[in-house]
């Protein structure tokens, strides 16, 4: 038997003796229990009992569909789906609660208010659903009111251009107060499904790298995809230093090449040099062994040409290339 246990058992016994006779002993075991009881820690009462709180919420079924058109047909297949907590974090942006790509989806989400997110490409669209506690929850559509193009783009009539030589930006149709366009997708290739919620959108396509570009007001309709194609005014252009008419290139050579009002629009150093340039009179001016030649040449659209400036070519003339 412990301490405390012998503590206890004498302040029992001592109580059914005599007062006067035992006082001494009743005090001395009285002191000794206070000293144990205050170093003991006792247990506090809801360590022998369960816990009693709130229950805890059961998290309940949510089914949700995405349609590109409120009378369309669920959509089966290139849907991301994010589902966000409406109470800001700690950081200040709204919790990431569960997330699901492919078609339909379905979610196992506590009674409450979620955001719900699809996205289809660049188009999306967010909707607040609500879960309660009890009741029916029925299934969630979503429509994204979107549709799509692809871009492509043909050089005079109906040239079709390299896709590897293409490339597009998207823009915004409205205009800002900076007077820029807000910029929605960059460097999209040609050939390339681009998903968008339905509206006009700005396209700015560029043939080469040099100043082919052409500027187009595009509409995208909900539930289609258009198929939409650019006209370029260009032609792509090869350059050639040699010594006689049909010679092989001379190495070595730095190029210029210039606008009819002299500006320059390209420099290189090679053997020959090739690129796009958009219609309309230049001039090619080549240097090798402290030398310079130069000739003029016309860029037709569609048309497609090698130049030769030949090392007597002391002034300009006109090229004409078939």
């Amino acid at each position: 038997m412990n301490s405390l246990s012998q503590a206890a058992l004498c302040v029992v016994v001592l109580a059914a003796c005599p007062l006067a006779s035992n006082a001494a002993l009743a005090q001395d075991a009285f002191k000794t229990f206070k000293q144990i009881d205050s170093t003991a820690k006792m247990p506090k009462l809801n360590s022998f009992s369960p816990t009693v709180g709130s229950p805890v919420p059961v998290a309940r079924d949510v089914r949700l569909d995405a349609k590109l058109t409120a009378d369309g047909q669920p959509m089966q297949t290139g849907l991301t789906w994010r589902v966000f907590s409406p109470q800001p974090g700690p950081d200040g942006k709204l919790p990431l609660v569960a997330t699901s790509e492919g078609g339909g989806a379905q979610f196992q989400l506590v009674p409450g208010d979620y955001f719900v997110n699809v996205a289809f490409g660049r188009a999306g669209v967010t909707k607040k659903v609500t879960v309660p506690a009890t009741g029916d929850v029925g299934k969630q559509a979503l429509v994204l009111d979107a549709g799509g193009f692809v871009l492509n783009a043909v050089a005079g009539s109906d040239q079709r251009l390299p896709a590897s030589k293409l490339r597009f930006s998207i823009y915004s149709a409205e205009v800002r107060e900076d007077g820029e366009r807000g910029l929605v997708m960059a460097n999209v290739k040609a050939d390339t499904i681009v998903r968008l919620n339905a509206g006009t959108y700005h396209v700015v396509s560029e043939y080469g790298d040099i100043n082919a570009t052409v500027r187009a007001d595009i509409q995208v309709e909900a539930g289609k995809l258009t198929e939409a194609t650019i006209q370029h005014r260009a032609a792509q252009m090869t350059l050639k230093l040699v010594s006689q008419a049909g010679g092989e290139a001379i190495a070595d050579t730095a190029w210029s090449v210039l606008t009819a009002g002299g500006d320059v629009v390209s420099e290189s150093v090679s053997a020959f040099t090739t690129m796009v340039l958009a219609e309309g009179d230049y001039t090619a001016v080549a240097r090798n062994k402290d030398k310079i030649y130069q000739r003029d040449f016309t860029v037709h659209s569609g048309r497609n040409a090698d130049v030769e400036v030949l090392m007597r070519d002391q002034q300009s003339a006109n090229v004409d290339p078939d």
